[in-house]
């Protein structure tokens, strides 16, 4: 019996997320778009922004945010980098307890300000409870990461991205689950005057029905529920020990596995 992991939700093989960074008042309009269309995307806020022109209210997050996920982009934005560990602490604690306050749930994610980071960095992150973080280093490639501390997204919005979606619409390589990551900031489509652009995009993404929307922090939860999937040694006895169900390929066809469920194959 073969076993292969190339399935979202549904039995879907493709995804799509985004992911906007700083919180600025445009990210009322793009969640908007986003709404509109059944897009989900990742906000990665800095908190000690909050309640000052440009930047959103505190009042306004929990409900502005609402069926999209909420992460860390540092307290005050600096380069992550060039501060003491003692300073990379507060910068990244302080940020994700704010934020918690106000949603009301675990905040997990990260953006790098900047895109700045590097290997000891990195490597802090999960002591501060950040289980992966986004650069800002386009792959113009569908692949998941190979570590989600290091992930880098498909492209910026400003990077072609009607055409790009259609190179990954036609993309048909069943061997594996395909991500297509959008990133960049709200305000760009104002300064740019191109709203008109993303709204295209979410249209023209929302009608296939073969593509998951996701924000990141499900992203993460889906491929880690499929990782912690307990198998016998001849692979016919699978126990799903997560909180959430998974799809896999057995022998070429999609099967379901409940959470807390152990399924016997023949």
């Amino acid at each position: 019996m073969k076993v292969k992991f190339n399935y979202y939700p549904g039995g879907k093989r493709k995804a799509l997320t985004m992911s906007y960074d700083d919180g600025q008042i445009f990210d009322r309009k793009l969640i908007e778009i986003f709404n509109k269309y059944g897009i989900k995307g990742t906000f990665n806020l800095n908190s000690g922004n909050f309640d000052r022109e440009p930047f959103i209210n505190s009042s306004e997050i929990k409900d502005l945010y609402k069926n999209h996920e909420v992460a860390v982009h540092s307290l005050n934005h600096p380069y992550l980098t060039l501060i003491p560990l003692e300073d990379l602490a507060e910068q990244i604690l302080e940020d994700r307890k704010n934020l918690e306050t106000l949603v009301g749930y675990q905040v997990r994610g990260m953006a790098y300000p900047f895109g700045d980071y590097n290997d000891i960095l990195m490597k802090s992150l999960p002591s501060f409870g950040i289980e992966y973080s986004r650069t800002t280093i386009s792959t113009r490639g569908f692949k998941l990461p190979n570590n989600f501390l290091e992930w880098h997204p498909t492209c910026h919005h400003n990077q072609d991205l009607i055409e790009k979606w259609k190179e990954f619409k036609n993309s048909n390589d069943k061997r594996q689950m395909l991500l297509f990551y959008v990133w960049g900031h709200s305000y760009e489509f104002n300064n740019h005057n191109n709203w008109n652009a993303i709204e295209e995009f979410c249209k023209m993404a929302s009608s296939d029905e073969s593509v998951w929307f996701a924000t990141n922090i499900e992203i993460v939860d889906y491929i880690n529920a499929l990782k912690n999937l307990k198998f016998s040694v001849d692979r016919k006895i699978i126990t799903n020990p997560s909180s959430i169900p998974v799809w896999i390929d057995v022998d070429g066809e999609s099967v379901k596995i409940n959470s807390g469920e152990t399924v016997y194959f023949k």
